[in-house]
């Protein structure tokens, strides 16, 4: 069992790279503090980020944001003596077996969004007015799933049975 306090690790996550490095993972800190810096020089970079600044405070933040909870439950884990490798985190990045590699997709989609901006053969701010089909096309494949679910086989028991 680990030392640790998870409200001290969340308040510290606060800090770049500084949660992590609390809970002994210093490669991931400095991951953490480096991709802070970057999002913080684009933004403030008008050339770099030509006119998407909104979109990359919005990333500082939920980066803010996702560095304290991680700081969290990694420290939880740690003091109930849960194995923690060095690049632990909340999500699986690779996806598991089944799984779709969302946060895989997601940096790719993001990449190619702002790739074709750069190039300017994308006008981000012509498409940025339609971002809220994307929330009602999840809402509909969300209702989709829910609704055409197959009943699990008798062999397999989930944990709220």
């Amino acid at each position: 069992m680990a030392d640790v306090s998870p409200g001290l690790a969340f308040f510290l996550g606060w800090i770049p790279g500084v949660g992590a490095i609390y809970n002994g993972q210093y490669a991931k800190g400095l991951v953490h503090a480096v991709l802070w810096g970057v999002l913080v020089s684009v933004t403030a970079n008008s050339s770099a980020s030509r006119g998407l600044e909104p979109l990359f405070g919005m990333l500082i933040a939920v980066w803010e944001f996702y560095m304290a909870f991680e700081a969290y439950h990694t420290a939880r884990k740690r003091r109930i003596g849960e194995p923690v490798d060095e690049y632990s985190s909340l999500i699986d990045l690779k996806g598991g077996r089944g799984q779709v590699p969302v946060a895989g997709i997601a940096l790719i989609v993001l990449g190619i969004l702002l790739l074709l901006h750069t190039l300017d053969l994308l006008n981000f701010e012509y498409v940025a007015r339609y971002w809220p089909v994307l929330l009602i096309a999840a809402g509909a494949y969300l209702l989709y799933g829910r609704f055409t679910h197959v009943a699990p086989e008798e062999g397999v028991r989930h944990e709220r049975q």
